[in-house]
């Protein structure tokens, strides 16, 4: 642990390094399912399954270590590629016809959330039911057919929302500052 400690002089600038780190592995399984699976809805699944399988029973890719942090330029241009990559893999789903219209990428974040909780059961029993509740939400994600409900209840999150969400508010000497630019998480 000391060691840690030493490559990270603070508790923030490690938890700042977890949130870039898992941006880049969801952006990485993201990018891996487009290029590999031809089916846009194989490659939503496989980047779902991928992001679920490889955080296991650790919980998610995108830690709420410490509460909200403040955003970097560094977590700001990796929440940037990470939005990037989410999209890339939802348009080419919608434009296929094969997902909901009214899913969005910034739903993804909080659905990998919602579906890593920490369960009563460990290894490979944990990722299985992850993976199980997987199924049951990529059933509702699929586009609906005739005579099937079409409108989710609520909007979609913003990746404004989220920023808000993840990161602590800049402040500076007039109190907080106004935020502006892409999402930073």
């Amino acid at each position: 642990m000391g060691s840690l400690y030493r490559r990270y002089p603070s508790k923030e600038l490690l938890a700042q390094r977890m949130r870039i780190a898992g941006m880049e592995q969801l952006v990485t399984q993201a990018r891996t399912a487009l290029a590999e699976e031809p089916d846009p809805w194989a490659a939503l699944v496989r980047f779902f399954r991928d992001a679920l399988t490889v955080q296991g029973t650790d919980g998610p890719l995108l830690p709420l270590v410490g509460g909200r942090l403040p955003a970097t330029d560094e977590v700001r241009a990796a929440a940037e590629r990470l939005r990037s990559a989410l999209d890339d893999l939802l348009d080419r789903a919608h434009r296929a016809g094969v997902l909901r219209a009214d899913f969005t990428s910034a739903d993804i974040p909080l659905l990998l959330e919602h579906l890593t909780p920490r369960i009563p059961v460990a290894g490979e029993r944990a990722t299985a039911l992850h993976l199980r509740y997987l199924d049951l939400v990529l059933a509702g994600l699929r586009a609906p057919g005739p005579g099937q409900p079409k409108a989710l209840h609520g909007p979609a999150p913003q990746w404004e929302e989220l920023r808000e969400l993840w990161n602590a508010p800049e402040v500076g000497a007039n109190g907080p500052a106004a935020e502006d630019g892409p999402a930073s998480s």
